[in-house]
């Protein structure tokens, strides 16, 4: 059965979802997402992503964590301030980070500055998992008060 949308609908086709970010082939646009992970202090890495978070990036963001806590991280900030969406793929990667880090006393805390992004967190009731705060500094401030990890 074909659904049409009748253009007095208010809805503009082009901007649905599944259209934005993708090429032709379905893969994600390169400049839509990004990760960087950075050190910090205490064995905390910063993974800040950009863009687009969701089903065609995941494995490029569960890469870059795993890299990280391989690295010797035993926390995690996540920073989402430039992140433009985020779907269940990204909890599940964040979700395996949690898996990993907490038998050896780590933790993953989350910057979140998008009422939407941060919606998702509460609607799953995900943040009572993850600590969300709103910039970098408080996230590393809090890790840095709650003290290193313990095995």
């Amino acid at each position: 059965m074909e659904v049409s949308w009748p253009a007095a609908s208010g809805y503009n086709t082009s901007l649905m979802r599944g259209d934005v970010g993708r090429d032709s082939s379905g893969g994600s646009d390169d400049a839509a997402f990004g990760v960087e992970v950075t050190s910090a202090a205490g064995g905390v890495s910063i993974v800040a992503v950009q863009g687009e978070a969701d089903l065609y990036t995941a494995q490029e963001l569960r890469v870059a964590i795993n890299d990280a806590i391989d690295g010797g991280a035993t926390s995690l900030v996540i920073d989402l301030d430039e992140a433009t969406f985020i779907d269940s793929m990204t909890l599940g990667v964040l979700l395996g980070a949690v898996k990993r880090l907490r038998p050896i006393g780590g933790r993953v805390s989350v910057v979140c500055t998008d009422a939407n992004i941060r919606r998702i967190f509460e609607i799953t009731l995900l943040d009572r998992v993850f600590a969300l705060h709103g910039s970098r500094e408080t996230a590393l401030k809090a890790d840095v008060a709650s003290g290193p990890p313990s095995a």
